[in-house]
């Protein structure tokens, strides 16, 4: 027999894995819950909101696993530059794994509900902000001042974004592979 907190996490599990590659709004219940392995009302009794519930709640699952993925990217490298190499080469590795369908998992969400639902728009800001908070701080670790960190954990954050959805539409990692480089020019100027 399946546990409720089983089928609630194949939900959310599943969710998070469409509206990533999918948005929110080409994503139907029926395929949320057919993918999930769930009945039909279980929707509604595992979340009463409904599917922006259930969206808002699968933005902030991809934004916490993401998060853990950059702090242990970003906890193992040697220096910034190489941080955001791998950074950015571990979010190039799932663009081309998955033919250019998986970018940002916030991204897609952000550009299609966000404006029309509170809940998402606050998941999307919240996660946007967990990874901000990341880079700024790995920055301050490395003696930037907190002010300078924080400046330059946005114009991180900001390029990385822009490059995934360039390289996703033109289905070419060139852009993320030219923010890179310029990122890592910006980098070398700062700790040098």
């Amino acid at each position: 027999m399946v546990r409720r907190t089983d089928t609630r996490q194949r939900m959310l599990d599943t969710a998070a894995d469409l509206f990533h590659s999918q948005g929110y709004h080409a994503t139907g219940l029926t395929q949320l819950t057919t993918a999930g392995g769930a009945p039909k009302g279980s929707l509604y009794f595992h979340f009463p909101g409904g599917k922006e519930q259930l969206a808002a709640e699968a933005v902030r699952l991809s934004s916490e696993r993401t998060g853990a993925l950059l702090e242990a990217i970003l906890r193992d490298a040697p220096d910034a530059v190489t941080a955001i190499d791998r950074a950015v080469e571990a979010l190039a590795g799932f663009l081309t794994e998955s033919d250019f369908q998986r970018g940002c998992p916030l991204a897609t969400v952000a550009l299609d509900a966000a404006a029309e639902s509170e809940p998402i728009r606050e998941a999307c800001a919240d996660g946007y902000s967990s990874w901000h908070e990341i880079f700024s701080n790995y920055l301050a670790e490395k003696q930037l001042s907190a002010e300078r960190a924080d400046e330059l954990a946005t114009v991180v954050l900001a390029a990385i974004e822009g490059g995934l959805l360039l390289a996703r539409t033109r289905r070419d990692l060139a852009p993320l592979r030219a923010v890179a480089t310029h990122l890592h020019a910006t980098l070398d100027r700062e700790f040098s």
